[in-house]
C-alpha cells in the first residue's frame, strides 16, 4: 500500500483503530499461544497446527502495517464538512434509477470504509464517481459494465 491519502469518516476512523487494538492486544497474544502449543507437539517441521499459527500470525502482523499505513495517511472527514446541497464523500444520497423506478440509498465513503452489503460505496466507484460533486434533482450517467445506468439524484443528508 502506498502512501496515499486516505480519506475516512469519523465511524471509519474509530473502526479502523478499534480493529489494530484488537489485532495488536488480542489476535497476537492468541496466536503467540497457539504457536507455543504447536510446538509443544514435538517435530515443527510436520506439523500442520503450528503452520496454521505462524500462517495467522503473518496475516495478522500483515494487517496491523497496513492499519498503521492507514491511519497515519487518513483525512477525517467532519460531520460539519459535509454539505446537504452538493454530494460529498459523507453524504448519504438517496437515488432513483430511472429506468425501473426503484430507490436506492447510499453512504458515500472513502475506499478503505466502503462495504456495499452495508449500503456504503467508495468515491471511487462508478457510482460514487458519477454522483459526487452532483445537487439533489440532478441525473446523472453512470457507465457499468452493462451499459449506462441514469439515476436521479433525489436527496442528500448528513
Amino acid at each position: 500500500m502506498s502512501d496515499k491519502e486516505v480519506i475516512l469518516t469519523q465511524d471509519g476512523l474509530k473502526r479502523l483503530e478499534e480493529e489494530l487494538e484488537n489485532l495488536k492486544s488480542v489476535r497476537r497474544r492468541e496466536v503467540a499461544e497457539r504457536i507455543k502449543t504447536a510446538i509443544g507437539y514435538g517435530d515443527i517441521s510436520e506439523n500442520s497446527e503450528y503452520e496454521d499459527a505462524k500462517n495467522e500470525q503473518a496475516f495478522i502482523e500483515g494487517r496491523i502495517i497496513t492499519l498503521e499505513k492507514m491511519l497515519r495517511n487518513a483525512r477525517i472527514i467532519n460531520n460539519d464538512e459535509i454539505d446537504t446541497d452538493t454530494v460529498s464523500i459523507g453524504s448519504t444520497v438517496i437515488v432513483e434509477d430511472l429506468e425501473y423506478g426503484d430507490t436506492m440509498e447510499y453512504a458515500i465513503v472513502g475506499t478503505a470504509e466502503s462495504d456495499p452489503l452495508q449500503n456504503k460505496i467508495s468515491n471511487e466507484s462508478p457510482v460514487g464517481k458519477a454522483i459526487l460533486g452532483q445537487k439533489k434533482g440532478a441525473v446523472v450517467d453512470v457507465n457499468v459494465p452493462a451499459g449506462v445506468i441514469q439515476y436521479k439524484i433525489v436527496d442528500i443528508k448528513k
